[in-house]
């Protein structure tokens, strides 16, 4: 058994760029599936491409700084330099999908997915797979939760103890 896991271990880091490619693909598509379900003007194919194209720009600036470095010429490239252009144009796309109706403004979800997608990108082109996994996991709880509160329209959490802890206290005072 140890040796068909060793050759699984080989496997995945001759192709790790591709493997990171194919998570973040899948990780933006579920996202965009989300969005598409809700009607959002963002949605599968979008999240997708953000997701795949923030990974390979990752992929490609650290490989990059790595292959085209010097070190022995004082040649050195910031293998984060490219990443670092990828905040900015998702800022110019997110800008693209906020529409402002009267006093209404929409889209702003969208646009703070479209960042939010392009950061799993990133992380997976840097090859971060637990954190960027574990992020989403935790995002989608938290957003099902805020879903919850937004459809039932809750504006405030009360605690029933304290409530009528509170409620005896006050019973106190007017007697």
């Amino acid at each position: 058994m140890p040796h068909y896991m060793n050759e699984v271990t080989d496997f995945f880091w001759q192709h790790d760029v591709y493997f990171r490619i194919l998570v973040s693909a899948v990780l933006g598509f579920i996202i965009g599936w989300d969005r598409t379900s809700k009607n959002k003007p963002a949605g599968l194919k979008t999240y997708t491409y953000v997701s795949v194209a923030c990974t390979l720009i990752t992929i490609v600036s650290i490989e990059g700084a790595e292959m085209l470095s010097q070190p022995d010429s004082g040649k050195m490239m910031d293998p984060f330099r490219l990443a670092a252009q990828i905040v900015s144009g998702l800022g110019f796309l997110g800008a693209g999908v906020i529409l402002k109706d009267g006093l209404r403004v929409k889209g702003l979800t969208s646009a703070a997915m479209i960042f939010y997608v392009g950061g799993i990108g990133i992380g997976i082109g840097a090859g971060f797979y637990s954190i960027v996994i574990f992020a989403t996991l935790v995002t989608s709880i938290m957003t099902k939760i805020g879903n919850i509160f937004e459809g039932r329209e809750v504006t405030t959490v009360r605690i029933p103890k304290l409530r009528k802890k509170k409620e005896e206290e006050e019973e106190k005072k007017i007697e």
